[in-house]
């Protein structure tokens, strides 16, 4: 692999060091100590999720009007870095809504040009590969967060910003990692003469795989449900850090080999796989009568996120236009990002109204149905 794939997989693995030793404490935080309410948390993770998803096409189209994917790459895990000290600082959960806007900030500025600069820097015939090594790195990360945030969260008897202060030094080294990357464009991109970027002008497998995420997303809330659902079956603060520990390390064993053999058969087989895996898995968190049945539910989510997440670049950036991929890329999370939105917030709601049961019931019917879409309507 290239020099850039190798430091952009070590600058996500330190970065997700840092954002996986606070994740699974959120809601548990929220929760238990701020006394927030479920439709709290779906409105704070509606909020930041869709103004991350929102901001990729802007920084997107930047990227690719200018030609340059590192500096805005910088910008936005820079921006990531500082938005974690407003988690030491919150008191209630309009609090913690300001420190995750802010971490999403820094996302919606770096992802697509970061996932450009992964698609530019790839080897012809290895972007599937390129995909799954760096989400398989960035799930590295998260596996050594959560077990760091166990150690300390146990070690320090269940002390929350102990844990939000050790956070900081990881994504600090990411950010340092950045300086040392090199320019695509500059080096081995030539520059393209910018057409107009229009809806109408993209392929058409990409525009009809961009609805159907859309409509996908509507069903796919916060995981952070997923971990709250898991404390009604009885789990403990530090078993749940153990089970979001599960789902990571089944993602972090299956990205690789599922992008590589992407590049062997196609995207659209494990696409299908993988949204149908998501579709069982929440009807299972919606039906589930026991612990084993949610451990064992845990470890098939992570299966799902890798047989998905890097596939879905490396699908666009087969599809998309060559001096358009930044802007693909944050034309596709625009996409997700106005799901998400009401995503969380219809599931908060739908807890709060109908029961626990009822947000999983609903996204598992619609992971089902993206799963027959693909099947049915795309061809790779």
């Amino acid at each position: 692999m290239p020099k850039n794939i190798i430091i952009l997989g070590l600058v996500s693995f330190f970065t997700d060091v840092s954002s996986e030793m606070l994740y699974p404490l959120i809601p548990l935080y929220l929760t238990m100590v701020l006394g927030a309410s479920p439709a709290a948390l779906g409105i704070i993770e509606g909020i930041s999720e869709s103004l991350a998803s929102l901001l990729k096409i802007v920084s997107g189209r930047i990227s690719d009007k200018l030609n340059r994917r590192k500096p805005l790459t910088i910008v936005g895990y820079g921006l990531s870095a500082v938005g974690k000290l407003l988690f030491i600082v919150a008191a209630t959960w309009v609090g913690i809504l300001w420190a995750r806007m802010s971490d999403r900030f820094g996302k919606g500025i770096r992802t697509a040009p970061r996932d450009a600069l992964i698609a530019d820097s790839s080897p012809s015939g290895n972007t599937g590969k390129s995909f799954g090594l760096h989400r398989m790195m960035d799930t590295a990360g998260a596996v050594v967060g959560i077990l760091s945030a166990y150690w300390l969260f146990t070690h320090y008897t269940g002390d929350y910003v102990h844990v939000f202060w050790v956070a900081l030094i990881p994504a600090v080294i990411g950010v340092v990692l950045l300086f040392t990357i090199d320019e695509p464009g500059k080096q081995r991109v030539e520059k393209i003469t910018q057409q107009a970027f229009a809806w109408s002008g993209l392929d058409k497998r990409l525009r009809y795989f961009i609805i159907v995420s859309f409509l996908f997303n509507l069903g796919n809330s916060s995981n952070q449900f997923l971990l709250i659902r898991a404390g009604t079956y009885g789990f403990t603060p530090a078993q749940i850090i153990l089970l979001y520990l599960l789902m990571n390390i089944t993602y972090f064993i299956i990205s690789y080999p599922a992008g590589k053999l992407s590049d062997q058969i196609g995207r659209r087989a494990l696409l299908v796989t993988g949204y149908s895996i998501y579709g069982f898995v929440y009807l299972g968190f919606a039906a589930a009568g026991s612990q084993t049945a949610i451990i064992a539910l845990f470890a098939f989510y992570g299966l799902y996120i890798g047989m998905t997440e890097g596939i879905e670049k490396a699908f666009l950036a087969d599809t998309a236009p060559a001096e358009q991929k930044a802007s693909v890329y944050g034309l596709h999370a625009l996409a997700v990002g106005i799901s998400l939105l009401p995503a969380s917030i219809i599931a908060g709601f739908l807890w709060d109204i109908f029961g626990a049961p009822a947000p999983f019931w609903f996204g598992g019917i619609m992971g089902l149905c993206a799963a027959a879409a693909i099947w049915f309507g795309l061809r790779t």
